[in-house]
């Protein structure tokens, strides 16, 4: 079993930056690739950001790329979302998760997600 914990989120204006973590517990946590998603109120949950368990590969969305970096840290099982340059249709509620997906942009291949973190980005 895996638990995960997302913080990070906050109100920023546009332009802003935020760092989102997420924290697992679980020995198998490693093992596991760890991928971002984001849902804003009414929308479908969209994937934002993934990366291998040993996080020396990365895949991001057309939203993400050159504006979002995701990383992680097996030694001390946080991964995190640094996200730059935010607009205010980045506002939503951005979810942890890990699994072993074949697809990685597809949510429902993941076996664990977090409660997420709010992101609100004001003009």
């Amino acid at each position: 079993q895996v638990q995960l914990v997302e913080s990070g989120g906050g109100l920023v204006q546009a332009g802003g930056s935020l760092r989102l973590s997420c924290a697992a517990s679980g020995r198998t946590f490693s093992s596991y690739l760890t991928g971002w998603f984001r849902q804003a109120p009414g929308k479908d949950r969209d994937f934002v950001a993934a990366t291998n368990w040993r996080g020396d590969s990365t895949f991001y969305s057309d939203l993400a790329k050159g504006r979002f970096t995701i990383s992680r840290d097996n030694a001390k099982k946080l991964v995190y979302l640094q996200l730059n340059s935010l607009k205010p249709e980045d506002t939503a509620v951005y979810y942890c998760a890990a699994g072993l997906p074949r697809d990685v942009i597809l949510s429902n291949q993941y076996n664990y997600w977090g409660q997420g973190t709010q992101v609100t980005v004001s003009s």
